[in-house]
């Protein structure tokens, strides 16, 4: 999902203290653009375990889980309630930033393994469902598509919307009504989301947040583009009234010495045919409570790091579990559920897999390196962007995306330079010819000079005292 991944890694990338980071997000984009055009299949198991697993939501928890648990032989059903699947990817996130098309290309070689589809239809009982038909384990990704209210005196029904329900309309047949005036509430991605569509819409969106952009809660970048495209933005300012049904009241705010906002009591009004409010999302808890033995705790079900619940055989992640409530998080919920699922299902208890060591860049030798200039991804012409929702950010191409692949250092992984077995002043290093396995150091000549190590570009040579 390279479109909709924040790609913090980046962040960690030890190229970006030598110019910039890798282009690691793009990269994966190119890559999954690619598999599509060219048709790749994913290769289905050669063997069927005959155990059947009940994934309950078809977001990407739901669908990652699937993915990983028909690769490995199970027969999976997703029970979706929505007519189309995707979850909050097709119901929560614009189609300028996640095109259809592409989604469903995705989902669709999810489904082409075996993976069996039902939309449309409600799990409302799991131990029912479980009995009825003889499902071994089940996954429950319901995903938070509830909105937060907040209360605000006088408030018309009719002018006030919360932007799940906005976003999830303009999936339909027509796009909601919302006037000119459009006032979004809130300062989370979901709400540069909304004021952005109404932008595209024709109306004139403003964004009322009570901090700071710098304690703005959604990513800086689509800040910037949201303003790039005429997207208006109050700054410290909270909704008192919306008595009058065009128009609201609005209270200017300050950060105290905690950085919490307080009110200075100046008021002002503003135009607004539509108020949406974007506080947040919760889960609907309607389907958990009817569960026996799952911990719930300020609405969202306890996990292990297995995604097990309190309750055997029975699974849960995205946003219905603790943690960070984006598509990558997701993902990796459904990865961590199908591993824990397939070892359920084999009667084995889950280990946690090894990390390697982390590779600094204090441990490269980045004299090797020269300097390459970060691929920047083109942009629509700001004019379609404020129209249309066509694709707002496009891809690499084949000749961009090998120049940006080629710029990772392969940090602690061997890159076959010859560079040690160059420098080794008592041939010590022996090239063996084998990819898994390039080199092997003969310790019989080797004196511990370190000049090896300290002439690797990548850091994959680390000096240990002898043990006699």
């Amino acid at each position: 999902m390279g479109r909709v991944c924040y790609h913090t890694c980046e962040g960690a990338c030890n190229r970006g203290k030598l110019d910039a980071s890798v282009g690691i997000n793009s990269v994966e984009r190119f890559l999954g653009d690619n598999a599509l055009e060219n048709g790749y299949k994913f290769v289905k198991p050669e063997q069927k375990t005959g155990k059947k697993v009940l994934i309950v939501g078809s977001g990407p928890a739901g669908l990652s889980a699937a993915y990983q648990l028909a690769l490995k032989g199970h027969e999976v059903t997703i029970k979706e309630g929505s007519p189309e699947a995707g979850g909050m990817m097709r119901y929560g996130i614009p189609k300028y930033r996640l095109p259809r098309r592409v989604l469903d290309q995705e989902i669709a070689r999810i489904l082409d393994l075996g993976v069996k589809l039902e939309l449309n239809t409600t799990v409302k009982d799991i131990e029912e469902e479980k009995k009825a038909h003889c499902y071994d384990a089940v996954f429950l990704a319901v995903g938070a598509g509830m909105a937060k209210n907040a209360y605000i005196p006088g408030g018309d029904a009719k002018h006030m919307l919360d932007a799940v329900s906005v976003l999830r309309s303009m999936e339909g047949e027509e796009e909601p009504l919302l006037g000119r005036k459009v006032v979004v509430y809130g300062g989370g991605n979901t709400a540069i989301d909304v004021a952005r569509s109404a932008k595209r819409m024709g109306a004139e969106p403003l964004i009322i947040y009570r901090r700071t952009r710098e304690k703005m809660p959604a990513h800086d970048f689509e800040v910037e583009e949201a303003l790039q495209e005429g997207v208006s933005v109050k700054w410290l300012s909270t909704i008192t009234e919306a008595e009058n049904p065009k128009e609201i009241r609005i209270e200017k705010m300050e950060l105290d010495e905690n950085g919490n906002p307080q009110p200075t009591g100046e008021f002002e009004t503003v135009e607004a045919d539509t108020v949406v409010l974007a506080l947040g999302q919760n889960v609907d808890q309607s389907l958990i409570d009817k569960i026996p033995g799952l911990d719930i705790e300020k609405g969202v079900v306890k996990v292990d790091r297995f995604m097990r619940t309190g309750v055997p055989g029975i699974y849960a992640g995205g946003d219905m579990v603790p943690g960070d409530r984006n598509v990558t998080v997701a993902i990796g919920h459904g990865y961590k559920a199908a591993y824990g699922i397939d070892c359920y299902l084999k009667g084995k208890e889950p280990v946690d897999h090894p990390k390697k060591e982390i590779a600094t860049f204090e441990s490269l030798n980045t004299w090797y390196y020269s300097d390459a200039p970060k691929t920047v991804r083109p942009m629509l012409d700001l004019v379609r962007r404020q129209s249309t929702f066509d694709e707002v950010q496009h891809g690499l191409t084949e000749e961009n995306a090998l120049f940006e692949a080629r710029r990772c250092m392969s940090c602690g992984n061997c890159l076959q330079c010859d560079n040690c077995y160059g420098v080794c002043p008592d041939n010590a290093v022996i090239k063996t010819g084998d990819d898994n396995v390039p080199y092997i150091f003969n310790y019989d000549y080797c004196k511990g000079c370190g000049v090896c190590a300290s002439e690797c570009p990548c850091g994959a040579i680390k000096m240990e005292p002898e043990s006699i």
